[in-house]
């Protein structure tokens, strides 16, 4: 989840898209990159990312799109950045 001041919302999520793009696009561990927001929080940006593992994750911090994105977060002030690590269970 982030949290971004309102008033650089559209920029960052333009941001957000370009990362998603380029990762769904080049990254072939990369298998689903969702953007989502709420109309509940307008300040918060949550990026549903799915690699195969944690070293396809790993690649995706190298990348330009990344970089680009990680320039944006910084440029924009992004206030809150919380990663979290999920395990997929198959049922």
């Amino acid at each position: 989840m982030l949290e971004v001041a309102v008033e650089h919302k559209a920029e960052f999520l333009e941001m957000c898209r370009l990362d998603s793009v380029g990762s769904t696009t080049s990254e072939p561990g990369c298998r689903q990159f969702d953007l989502l927001t709420s109309d509940e929080a307008p300040d918060e940006v949550v990026l549903f990312e799915v690699y195969d593992d944690k070293s396809a994750f790993d690649h995706h911090l190298t990348t330009p799109h990344y970089k680009t994105f990680a320039a944006a977060v910084e440029r924009l002030g992004v206030k809150e950045r919380r990663v979290r690590f999920l395990n997929r269970h198959n049922l």
